[in-house]
């Protein structure tokens, strides 16, 4: 793809994010478009936030579980990044009009206090290299229309990263991650349960995936930086008036409010 058509595309999504009104399908308009020149909408994207001001603070991996790749027709994962003012703490209140299409899923972060790289960072890589693990939700956003999209639009729209809500609780990252279940309700209502083995059958997996990945761009997971790392539910819609609530079985109760 042209190098003015993936900065049109980049700044349209730099609108979108101030109007909070999401672009046409950008596969809709752009047929030939790949992942390749997706992640390189993404890379200019978040160089005309970071020349905005904001800061990173990490990264989140999508696309973990094998139904949410089958429904997208990918065999692997997507990332996208996080800026520190995307990082709210639990009892957290959103404004709902600020999202657009909001939805919530349970997931793990990973706070690292060592560097990651690839492109040959294996799981004890990533244990090593972080400080603990906390629970945490994440809030997606879309800037890119939902009805239709494809992982080419998503990877473009940041994986559809739009904020993210950590507990408190401290988990040293080696414990047993992968039988750590949740609950997420919605109003006092049960929407979904999960388990983090379904992220990649380890939670860790999809960071040292991440990790060789970036390495292909001369990049790397940095000491200090938050990593999420895939959901294990199904994502749920909240509007207005919603209270969401997780309670892990491990970690503790995580909640906010829209």
């Amino acid at each position: 793809m042209p190098p003015a058509v993936v900065a049109s595309i980049a700044d349209e999504l730099m609108m979108a994010g101030r109007t909070r009104t999401p672009v046409t399908l950008l596969t809709q308009r752009y047929p030939e478009m790949t992942v390749a020149d997706s992640y390189a909408v993404q890379r200019l994207w978040r160089q005309r936030c970071e020349q905005a001001g904001r800061r990173l603070a990490g990264h989140k991996i999508g696309l973990t579980s094998k139904a949410m790749q089958a429904a997208t027709g990918i065999t692997e994962p997507d990332y996208g990044v996080i800026f520190s003012d995307m990082i709210f703490t639990s009892g957290s209140t959103f404004d709902a009009n600020a999202y657009a299409n909001p939805r919530v899923e349970v997931e793990l972060a990973f706070v690292l206090d060592g560097d990651i790289h690839g492109p040959h960072a294996t799981l004890e890589d990533v244990l090593n290299a972080t400080d603990y693990v906390l629970p945490a939700l994440e809030i997606l956003d879309a800037r890119v229309e939902l009805a239709g999209r494809t992982i080419v639009d998503t990877i473009a729209d940041n994986a559809a990263m739009g904020a993210m809500v950590l507990g408190e609780q401290q988990l040293d990252p080696h414990e047993d991650l992968p039988w750590i279940s949740a609950i997420l309700s919605r109003n006092g209502t049960v929407e979904e349960t999960g388990v983090a083995a379904g992220v990649l059958g380890h939670p860790a997996a999809g960071v040292f995936w991440l990790a060789n990945k970036l390495a292909a761009h001369g990049d790397y997971l940095a000491a200090g930086e938050t990593i999420l790392a895939g959901s294990f539910t199904r994502p749920v819609a909240v509007t207005a008036g919603d209270t969401i609530r997780a309670e892990y079985s491990q970690l503790g109760v995580i909640a906010c409010q829209f």
